[in-house]
Formats: structure tokens, C-alpha cells, sequence
């Protein structure tokens, strides 16, 4: 199973919805896409409400284009309100280093 990729704009905030599952052959899609967005200057949030699987592979890739923006001072934000993926996130220490809401409103402070 592949993963779509969709930009949604929320206020002024820039979305990339993630259907599927995210492993080692769809990890790169993800950070290249992220990647050509800042690049154009912008920071977008991550929602994976919509992920079923995320391996090891998808979190480097988060933790990448988390370490790319720290560079300019910001944190990528991620949408994350599945228990098991935020207890991945949590065993693997990334949400200390990552930013998780539960929603994309809470993400985009509104």
C-alpha cells in the first residue's frame, strides 16, 4: 500500500494530509515533499489522522525535516491523535523533539 499526499491550506497554515501507510518505500515520498515545501518558505503541519502504519524509516524522515526546519528556527507539527502511533512517537523519544497536537486546530493555534 502506497500514501497520498495532499495540501490543504487552514488559515494561513499550510497542511499535508497523510492517507496510508508510511514505510520504507513511501518515507521518501513524504520528505521530499515536505522538504520542497520549505523550501518555498513554508512550514507545514503533518496530519497523520489518516496513517494506519508508520515504521521506522517514516519517523527518520519526520525527524529529518524536523532537524532541516530547526535550522530556521521552527519545529515541524505534527496531527497525531492515534494512541498507537503517539506511543511511537513517545517510545522513541520524537515527542520531545517534535511537536504533536491531537487536531489540526489545536496545530494551527485555532
Amino acid at each position: 500500500m502506497g500514501i497520498t499526499l495532499t495540501d490543504r491550506s487552514h488559515g494561513d497554515a499550510t497542511v499535508v494530509v497523510v492517507e496510508g501507510e508510511i514505510d520504507v518505500h513511501t518515507a521518501p515520498d513524504l520528505r521530499e515533499r515536505l522538504l520542497s515545501l520549505i523550501g518555498g518558505g513554508v512550514v507545514p503541519i503533518v496530519d497523520l489522522s489518516e496513517v494506519g502504519f508508520l515504521d521506522s524509516s517514516g519517523l527518520g524522515a519526520l525527524a529529518g525535516v524536523n532537524k532541516q526546519l530547526e535550522t530556521h528556527g521552527n519545529r515541524l507539527r505534527i496531527v497525531c491523535a492515534d494512541p498507537k502511533l503517539v506511543r511511537l512517537f513517545s517510545l522513541t523519544r520524537l515527542d520531545e523533539v517534535l511537536t504533536l497536537h491531537p487536531t489540526i486546530e489545536d496545530a494551527t493555534g485555532g
